[in-house]
């Protein structure tokens, strides 16, 4: 950046951008639509509205929330413990690496049955949830830790989420539910750095962190509760 500046990384990360939807249209093949029943809007928002739906969508929602506001909240926490943008940077690019690390490895153990999708969204809940909680602490070492929990956290629920997802809708309806929670996710894109900032603005940013980071841990809780009930329920 320092010796082409801000037009010319944007002009390498368009040429790249260009490059990878050409690899896509050569390299991805058609997947032909599957013949489905006719369905009302009414069938559809009953789906929607199922727990099966409802809680993986929300836990993906919870988790890019958090991971918007890191990328868009943690340099200025460590622009204000004095840090520079190389540290600060490396920390957002830290917290993509997490990411990136562990969806991989949290896919494969659930392929291999080393864990569940509930069990596996509840403790990349609880991570990311640590991960909001670490960003209230100052200096170098929250900023670091809070990238790391909110990347391993975002990390384990992504693939997931969307593998309850997959497992819970019908096959014809497979496009159209992952398309629901798609809007979800981007909902909590949106509406993630939206809290925090609103938060900071009436108060202060470590209580908007709190705040996102509260709302996260409520639903690792409202999701055992739910995962309990599933359990004593009889059988019919």
């Amino acid at each position: 950046m320092a010796s082409g500046g801000l037009p010319l990384l944007f002009t390498a990360m368009t040429a790249l951008a260009a490059a990878v939807a050409a690899w896509a249209v050569v390299a991805v093949p058609a997947v032909p639509p599957l013949p489905k029943a006719r369905q009302t809007v009414v069938d559809l928002a009953k789906r929607l509205g199922q727990g099966s739906f409802l809680r993986p969508t929300a836990a993906l929602a919870l988790a890019t929330a958090a991971l918007s506001a890191g990328v868009g909240f943690l340099p200025v926490t460590g622009a204000a413990a004095h840090l520079g943008p190389v540290a600060t940077g490396a920390a957002v690019s830290l917290l993509a690496a997490c990411t990136a690390l562990v969806q991989p490895r949290a896919g494969a153990a659930l392929d291999h049955g080393r864990i569940t999708t509930a069990t596996g969204l509840s403790t990349g809940l609880a991570v990311t949830a640590a991960g909001l909680a670490a960003a209230m602490l100052p200096g170098l070492t929250g900023v670091l830790l809070a990238a790391i929990l909110i990347g391993a956290g975002t990390g384990m629920i992504t693939p997931l989420g969307f593998a309850a997802l997959a497992t819970a809708s019908p096959p014809e309806r497979l496009g159209q539910t992952m398309g629901a929670a798609e809007l979800g996710r981007e909902l909590g894109d949106a509406g993630g750095p939206l809290l925090v900032a609103a938060v900071a603005t009436a108060t202060t940013l470590t209580a908007g962190f709190a705040t996102l980071a509260d709302l996260t841990a409520t639903a690792v809780l409202a999701s055992r509760v739910s995962d309990e009930r599933g359990v004593r329920q009889p059988p019919p």
